[in-house]
């Protein structure tokens, strides 16, 4: 094998002043997430946590009720090493139960409660999980997939069951008779997660477990937009480094408030559930002993703004399909912009019209950042307050990357390749896949991400596409992103996808799904301005209007429901 000439980490020259070449510690500054949320807690005591629908959250208040949850664990029986499963969109709850598993020394597993029960089924199955702590919106989809799981008992929880005794029941009562939102619960023998943390006549003694970072601290499935989804494997010492890396690169933007007055805010419309929000939004904001105020719904653009006008924010984390939606909304425009001072876009690519577009109305530049679920997730990151230029930026510290062709060499600067990467934060494997060490990994020791892309000279990292969605016309890859990038210039045009299809004459060709806006433009003129942007083997043969496209949890496009929509 040849050396690949990224040994010196070149990349490290363009890194702003301030930030290291290399974090050697990072992540050392803790034994394991619980003592992270223990000192953190102790150090922000009456600060606000977390904010759900006007409700505050101290952190002394979300360290008292993550031990609760913590001891009933115990007392059921929940041993070190044991699943957890938590399924429920932003809420308090979340936090509260993240962290009591984590104290508890268990490992959690995030379900999407948008799952359907053969989903479900299959992750609680793989992952053996023993107890569920699941949204009574949810409740029917549980009770269809709990046959065969080791679940040994389910824990219900409301979207009121925080908001106060009077406002909670209301809140209540209206998702369940007027909305129709909270089906009646199949399930039995359930307790709620009130009745969980009740601690009154109770003689309650807690030992917390020893837990060192090699400890598993999440079996976090990926989205299984490409197959089966399969549990990566993140220990409490991957969820710190990626933390370190993070907080190091932000933090020089954002201060750590000293009193309850003083406090970043930081908007979470992404759901916790995801790797992306669980450490960009979560674990970094609270290192900063910031406010985190939870959106429950993010597709109520309406609310979102509503919360976003409400909580002055100095940060902002989002994927293309959010920011796009917010540019569109009536109203966007007059929210209030001074605070803020970092937005971060990930998930998938930001467009450049809307990176643009978000710069020209909030004064703030878009951040592109790139990571994965198998890294904890961050990866590569742009410098904080530079100009969109269409990479996602450079490597964290810390964090190795080659670029290598099908036979697994490394290619020169500049050209398109398969994206390896290797850094405290990623991942060992995948849960009960003990195949997948030597299926994922190089013989160096390198994740094989799946993405393409390639270095410039001063080492920005660009992200061509999926590995597995190139399209082959005719020997030539076309790469999805540029075709959707180029369609989304025009007026009138939400969203688009584009795939291969088989073709007798070229082997693959493009078909282009598009998701029309106000006054959208007809299927002529869209192929003209493909012509005039594109070189012929990439104009869509095909083009298709929908008036939705499917999307993962976090917004992402699903490409590979529209190339294979019986899977």
């Amino acid at each position: 094998m040849s050396t690949h000439p990224y040994t010196t980490r070149f990349w490290t020259q363009q890194y702003p002043a301030g930030i290291p070449a290399d974090l050697p510690s990072a992540g050392a500054a803790y034994t394991s997430l619980a003592q992270f949320f223990q000192q953190t807690c102790a150090q922000h005591g009456a600060k606000t946590a977390f904010v759900s629908f006007n409700q505050e959250l101290s952190y002394s208040e979300l360290q008292r009720m993550a031990v609760q949850f913590c001891s009933w664990l115990q007392r059921t029986g929940i041993q070190p090493g044991d699943r957890v499963a938590l399924m429920m969109p932003n809420l308090l709850q979340y936090p509260v139960c993240v962290f009591g598993t984590l104290l508890a020394g268990a490992v959690v597993v995030n379900t999407n409660p948008l799952y359907t029960a053969r989903e479900l089924h299959h992750q609680l199955h793989d992952s053996g999980a023993r107890v569920l702590v699941v949204a009574k919106n949810f409740a029917d989809t549980v009770a269809t997939a709990l046959a065969g799981t080791a679940v040994e008992q389910v824990v219900l929880t409301s979207i009121g069951e925080f908001l106060g005794p009077v406002r909670g029941r209301i809140i209540d009562a209206v998702l369940r008779y007027v909305r129709k939102a909270i089906p009646a619960c199949p399930l039995e023998h359930t307790i709620t997660l009130s009745q969980a943390l009740d601690t009154r006549n109770r003689n309650v003694q807690i030992q917390f477990p020893v837990i060192r970072s090699h400890h598993l601290a999440f079996l976090q499935y990926t989205g299984g937009t490409t197959g089966l989804s399969r549990g990566a494997m993140l220990t409490h010492g991957n969820l710190l480094a990626n933390l370190d890396q993070a907080h190091t690169w932000i933090s020089q933007h954002l201060h750590t408030s000293t009193c309850a007055n003083d406090q970043e805010t930081i908007i979470t419309a992404l759901p916790l559930y995801h790797i992306f929000a669980l450490t960009a939004n979560c674990l970094t904001f609270m290192r900063l002993g910031a406010r985190n105020v939870l959106v429950t719904n993010p597709r109520d653009i309406a609310g979102l703004m509503k919360i976003m006008r409400n909580y002055p924010f100095s940060a902002f984390t989002g994927v293309n399909t959010l920011f796009n939606a917010l540019l569109n909304s009536p109203g966007f425009q007059k929210l209030g912009f001074s605070k803020l001072k970092v937005t971060l876009g990930g998930g998938m690519a930001v467009q450049p019209a809307v990176a643009q577009r978000w710069q020209q109305i909030t004064g703030n530049h878009l951040t592109q950042a790139y990571g994965l679920t198998e890294a904890s997730p961050a990866v590569a990151i742009n410098p904080v307050g530079e100009a969109y230029n269409g990479s996602v930026g450079l490597p964290v510290p810390g964090t190795d990357i080659r670029i290598c062709d099908e036979n697994g060499q490394t290619v020169p600067i500049g050209r398109t390749g398969e994206i390896h990467i290797a850094g405290p934060q990623v991942t060992q494997g995948y849960w009960n896949l003990p195949q997948s060490k030597t299926e994922s990994f190089t013989e160096h020791g390198y994740f094989k991400t799946g993405d393409v892309g390639y270095f410039n000279a001063q080492g920005y990292l660009t992200l061509v596409d999926r590995l597995r969605d190139t399209i082959i016309v005719s020997g030539f890859n076309v790469y999805p992103n540029e075709i959707e990038q180029v369609v989304i210039e025009l007026d009138g045009i939400a969203d688009a996808a584009a795939v291969g299809i088989p073709d007798t004459h070229s082997g693959q060709t493009v078909k282009l799904f598009v998701m029309p806006g106000s006054n959208p433009p007809d299927v002529h003129t869209i192929m003209q301005h493909c012509r005039a942007n594109l070189a012929p083997y990439k104009v869509p043969r095909h083009i298709e209007f929908r008036s939705e496209l499917p999307r993962s949890t976090i917004g992402k496009v699903l490409r590979r429901a529209l190339r294979d929509p019986e899977t």
